[in-house]
């Protein structure tokens, strides 16, 4: 993506995203002192929570602990996730909450462990490995 792109990026998750960007900078508030790099239009947070998450402008992923290639790829799967606030915007808490209860909830955490479901079968996960891989041209989580 080029200069003029990433300005679109900003500008619309910035208004037609502007709910989870909110949450989103709200969360970096929190984690000011973590790491904070710049992502291909997004601000790319390295937290010490157990996970990543995705709103609007602002990703966040566990710091490495050296193990780079899984927060690359996580990375790549959470910048996916902002593509979808990008195209759905206020619609985004549908996929977003879908999510949030496919990785938190105890009962699909359990359901994925007994019956050995990866993470990305969930469609909402799928969706987002796929575009994150398409836009970045590196690999997601599996």
């Amino acid at each position: 993506m080029n200069y003029v792109g990433y300005l679109l990026f900003i500008l619309i998750q910035c208004t037609w995203g502007l709910g989870q960007t909110l949450l989103g900078l709200a969360f970096f508030c929190v984690y000011r002192r973590s790491p904070h790099a710049f992502y291909r239009g997004c601000v790319h947070t390295e937290w010490k929570g157990d996970g990543g998450i995705s709103l609007g402008l602002f990703i966040f992923t566990p710091e490495s602990g050296g193990n780079t290639d899984w927060n690359n790829r996580l990375t790549v799967h959470e910048y996916g996730h902002a593509w979808q606030s990008l195209l759905l915007g206020p619609f985004y808490i549908i996929p977003g909450l879908a999510s949030l209860c496919w990785s938190r909830m105890s009962y699909f955490q359990r359901k994925r462990r007994e019956k050995n479901i990866p993470y990305s079968a969930f469609w909402t996960e799928r969706w987002a490995n796929r575009w994150g891989e398409k836009l970045t041209g590196h690999s997601s989580i599996g």
